[in-house]
């Protein structure tokens, strides 16, 4: 569970890192764009690349710690064990839509790779690379669904993304 914890901080701030780049890469653009006539071909892309990359790899941080839209009308009135009942199901649902797309994710990026498809434009990037994203960001997905399903199971429910209100 530690190398989980440690993998999902890791990508968290790779996220926040992303983020960060995409802000830049647009500002620059829009400098160059505006004020010097002068456009990139390739500040736009890059930033979606990152943007792309950016929400996957930052989903199992975000339901480990909790951070992902909860509606708590319901279960804030549960009594503790069918509130635990309650994250269990939830994080089941959440483990299988999660291989569900984990498996064509794959496929996608796959079939990308192994034909060698590109975006088509200016910049021309293997298709592969923002189609990844997909099949990384959900296994990350499915290990940190693992671990919060195993900690609610022992009855951490704070732990688990199940915080309470």
């Amino acid at each position: 569970m530690r190398i989980v914890n440690a993998t999902e901080t890791v990508m968290a701030w790779l996220a926040a890192g992303l983020l960060t780049l995409t802000g830049i890469l647009l500002t620059y653009e829009v400098v160059a764009r505006y004020f010097f006539n002068a456009p990139t071909i390739w500040a736009a892309e890059l930033s979606q690349l990152c943007l792309i990359w950016a929400c996957p790899v930052a989903m199992g941080w975000a339901l480990s710690n909790g951070r992902h839209i909860r509606v708590t009308a319901l279960t804030a009135q549960m009594p503790a064990r069918l509130r635990q009942l309650a994250e269990i199901l939830s994080l089941l649902v959440i483990l299988c839509f999660s291989v569900f797309v984990l498996i064509y994710g794959y496929d996608i990026f796959f079939d990308s790779f192994e034909r060698g498809r590109t975006t088509g434009t200016m910049l021309d990037l293997p298709a592969w690379l923002p189609e990844a994203s997909v099949p990384v960001g959900f296994l990350l997905l499915i290990l940190s669904c693992l671990t919060c399903l195993w900690r609610t199971l022992q009855g951490d429910m704070t732990s688990a993304g199940g915080a309470e209100e």
